[in-house]
C-alpha cells in the first residue's frame, strides 16, 4: 500500500534544520504571536519566492498582536 501525504502534519511542519518543532515552541504563546512565529520559522522551507509570503503573514499576525498588547497597556 502505498503511503498517502500527510496533510495534517506536512513535511515542511518537520524540516526546520533545527530538528525542531515548531508547536514545540508556539503551544506556550498567545495565537497571534505562536503564528507570526510559525511562519518566521517556515518562510524558507514551504514556498519558492523567498520567504515573502510567509514573512507578510507574520508581520500581518505580529501588527495583531501589538494592537491587542497597545489596548491591554492602555487599560491600565
Amino acid at each position: 500500500m502505498a503511503s498517502k501525504k500527510d496533510s495534517i502534519n506536512p513535511s515542511h511542519y518537520k524540516s526546520h534544520p533545527s530538528g525542531v518543532e515548531c508547536i514545540d515552541i508556539t503551544q506556550h504563546m498567545s495565537f497571534t504571536l505562536g503564528n507570526a512565529i510559525k511562519y518566521i520559522w517556515r518562510a524558507d522551507l514551504k514556498h519558492q519566492d523567498n520567504g515573502i509570503e510567509d514573512l507578510a503573514k507574520a508581520r500581518w499576525y505580529l501588527e495583531c498582536e501589538i494592537k491587542r498588547r497597545s489596548k491591554d497597556y492602555r487599560k491600565k
